[in-house]
């Protein structure tokens, strides 16, 4: 995509400039993300990721003044504290102990929902105007040249310990790349196109559960009945804020149409 762009000289200025924090805040959060799932189940963690709408909110309200009156509303707040609460309850509750990799499981699965939402908001931030399939091809280009040197540097053998793994290994460290970046990816950006964002966000509350229900089944994960209530919470008040959301950002639509319609009746 990037070679087919450059050749017909249609790379934004400064593209390359622009996607650095971006793919370093991102690389950051894909590197928490994969250590996390050493230390915790993928069900638990998963639940864990949806603090990243509360750093969103967070994040949204210091650098876009525009969106502050929405994270003022109270819908938007309550959706908050009840997503900060079940994923709170998710996570802790039912357990009498937490062991230390846990802890760090736990820790790692809130910094990468974190590091995924700044990374939202740093795209938007720093490549506004620059088409998303070039800014999304940018991006992963920087990413991958981190996650080799990283590989380089801290891995086993350089990364060379790859070449042991067995064929069942590497056919599913490919399926794993195909699906969680390009189909993942792909499809996503097509559900937005065709669903809009607040539809496709709605829908995407459901990947906890279905991460759960998956990870009961491969490698018998168990989560409490309250760690599931916790998720329902969790994910209610997700649902919500992004409700509130989309109501506040209705009713700016039907303000500003009813002015423009205002402004054209006395100009005429």
């Amino acid at each position: 995509m990037l070679i087919f762009a450059a050749k017909r000289k249609r790379l934004p200025r400064g593209l390359w400039k622009a996607a650095i924090v971006p793919s370093a805040v991102n690389a950051v959060g894909q590197v928490a993300f994969v250590w996390g799932h050493y230390k915790i189940d993928p069900g638990l963690l998963s639940f864990g990721l949806r603090s990243q709408l509360i750093f969103v909110a967070v994040g949204a309200y210091l650098l876009f003044p525009s969106e502050r009156k929405v994270i003022r509303s109270w819908g938007y707040i309550i959706g908050m504290l009840a997503l900060l609460g079940g994923t709170t309850a998710a996570l802790l509750w039912g357990k009498q102990s937490i062991a230390l990799d846990e802890a760090w499981g736990m820790i790692l699965a809130v910094t990468s929902g974190m590091f995924f939402a700044f990374y939202g908001l740093t795209v938007r931030k720093y490549m506004a105007g620059i088409n998303s399939v070039i800014a999304f091809a940018v991006i992963s280009q920087y990413t991958a040249a981190v996650m080799v040197i990283l590989m380089l540097v801290l891995g086993k053998s350089a990364g060379l310990s790859a070449l042991e793994m067995s064929n069942n290994q590497i056919i599913l460290l490919l399926f794993s790349s195909v699906i969680g970046i390009a189909l993942g990816h792909v499809l996503y950006y097509i559900s937005i196109a065709r669903l809009g964002v607040a539809v496709s966000a709605g829908v995407l509350q459901l990947h906890p559960f279905l991460v759960a229900i998956g990870s009961l089944f491969l490698f018998q994960e168990r989560l409490a009945l309250g760690q599931w209530m916790g998720g329902c919470v969790a994910v209610t008040g997700a649902l919500l804020m992004l409700r509130q959301q989309r109501i506040v950002a209705r009713r700016e639509l039907i303000d500003e149409t009813e002015v423009a319609i205002a402004e054209g009746e006395s100009g005429s």
